[in-house]
C-alpha cells in the first residue's frame, strides 16, 4: 500500500553538462553527459521512497527501450510503478537538460508518451487507496479528475503545474489542491496582484513560493512563513524543486494534521540545496542526510 501517489510527467532525461549556455547561434563544449530517469511526478515518488514514504507513481511511458529503463529505475528505488501506462508505437518522452558550469538549467524535450492518461485510463481505486496525491504537469483535464477523486476519498492533494503554467487551465485542478507549489516565475504567471499574500487569492490554500538560492516562503491562512535558504555550492539545479516538493510533503504528512509549516520549509529548503549539489534530476537526499545536514548547521 503507497502513502503518496503521484501523477504526471514521467520521463527519460538526458543530462548535458556545458562549460556555458550558448548565445543564439552560438556554440558550447560538453563537459559530461548523464542518462537517467526523470520527470517530476516520478522524481518527487523517488525522493518520498527515499525518505521513507511509501509511493507510487501514475503516468504514461513508451514501450521502448527507455520505458524499460524507466521502470527499471523505479522498481530499484522501490517506487510503486504498477498504475505506469504503457503507450503501444510511441517513444518515452525524452528532456534534454543543458546545464551549465553555474548549475542554470535549459530544457528541450519531445511530446512523446508522458502526457498519453486520460481521465477514464485513472484507475480510482488506487488513488483513494493512499493518504495523498501529489499532481504534476500533466493533462489539465487528467489533473483535475485525479483531485476531484482524491478530495471525494478525504484525501489531501497537492499540486506543482511546472513550466507550462502560463500554456495551460489548471483552474480545476487547483481549485481541489491543499497544497500548491509555485517558482518565483509561475507565481507572476498565477497571481493577479498580491504576492504578499497569495494564500488569500487562492482561497485560503497553501502556497509554497521557492525563490531558489533565495530560500522559500509559505504563506497559509493563519501566516506567513519564510526560510532564506542554504549556500551550498550548486552544481545542477536540475530536480532540485521536487526534491524540495518531496521534503514538505514528508514533514506534513509524518505530522498527521498538526502542521508545522516552518519545519516543513526547512526541511525542503535541505532537500533541495542538497539536490543541487550533484548532477541529474534523481539526487534528493534520504531523511538521514537532511538530518545531518541540519545538526550541522545548528
Amino acid at each position: 500500500m503507497v502513502e503518496v501517489v503521484t501523477a504526471g510527467h514521467v520521463n527519460w532525461d538526458v543530462t548535458l553538462r556545458v562549460d556555458a549556455l550558448p548565445d543564439p547561434d552560438g556554440e558550447a563544449r560538453i563537459t559530461s553527459q548523464r542518462r537517467s530517469g526523470g520527470g517530476s511526478a516520478a522524481n518527487v515518488a523517488v525522493a518520498l521512497a527515499g525518505m521513507d514514504v511509501p509511493s507510487g507513481v501514475v503516468g504514461s511511458v513508451g514501450t521502448d527501450e527507455h520505458g524499460m529503463l524507466v521502470r527499471r529505475e523505479l522498481d530499484a528505488a522501490g517506487v510503486d510503478a504498477s498504475h505506469l501506462l504503457d503507450v503501444e508505437g510511441t517513444e518515452t518522452t525524452t528532456k534534454y537538460l543543458v546545464v551549465d558550469d553555474a548549475g542554470e538549467v535549459m530544457v528541450l524535450g519531445n511530446d512523446g508518451a508522458n502526457e498519453a492518461v486520460a481521465p477514464d485510463d485513472v484507475d480510482p481505486g488506487y488513488v483513494t487507496s493512499a493518504d495523498h496525491l501529489h499532481l504534476t504537469s500533466q493533462r489539465p483535464a487528467t489533473a483535475a479528475h485525479l483531485a476531484d477523486v482524491a478530495t471525494a476519498a478525504g484525501l489531501t492533494v497537492s499540486f506543482d503545474p511546472g513550466r507550462r503554467l502560463d500554456q495551460r487551465d489548471f483552474s480545476a485542478a487547483l481549485a481541489y489542491s491543499d497544497v500548491v507549489f509555485l517558482n518565483d516565475r509561475e507565481a507572476a504567471t498565477l497571481l493577479d496582484s498580491d504576492l504578499e499574500h497569495p494564500s488569500s487569492e487562492l482561497d485560503g490554500r497553501v502556497v509554497v513560493i521557492k525563490h531558489g538560492s533565495d530560500g522559500a516562503q509559505v504563506d497559509t491562512p493563519s501566516g506567513m512563513y519564510t526560510h532564506p535558504g542554504f549556500g551550498v555550492e550548486t552544481v545542477d539545479t536540475t530536480g532540485a524543486g521536487d526534491a524540495f516538493a518531496a521534503g514538505f510533503l514528508a514533514v506534513l504528512l509524518e505530522e498527521k494534521g498538526e502542521y508545522d509549516y516552518e519545519r516543513a520549509l526547512e526541511f525542503a529548503n535541505a532537500c533541495g540545496a542538497l539536490a543541487s549539489q550533484a548532477e541529474g534530476a534523481r539526487t534528493a537526499p534520504s531523511r538521514d542526510r537532511v538530518e545531518s545536514f541540519l545538526a550541522e548547521r545548528f
